[in-house]
């Protein structure tokens, strides 16, 4: 008969470790440079135009006249009161 009692064992330990936390910042900055990359497409498969009338800008200035020409005749006298000390 076989004699079993000269068995050796090996008994190997494995340990792994991970973290975790440190590609949270590079993930937010992939996320950021998607999102910028959507709205320059968007804009450039769009043609550069904003939907809607964008190019017509009409402005109306009401009650400022009054305004305009007391500012212009200050102008004047500061003017005329320059030019009367030389």
């Amino acid at each position: 008969m076989v004699d079993h009692t000269d068995r050796e064992h090996t008994n190997t330990t494995t340990t792994t470790t991970t973290n975790g936390g440190g590609n949270s910042g590079l993930a937010f900055i992939v996320g950021i440079l998607v999102v910028i990359v959507a709205v320059l497409a968007w804009f450039m498969f769009a043609g550069g135009d904003v939907p809607g009338d964008a190019n017509d800008i009409n402005i109306t200035v009401e009650g400022a006249g009054e305004a305009v020409e007391d500012a212009a005749e200050a102008t004047g006298d500061a003017a005329e009161d320059a030019t009367d000390g030389q």
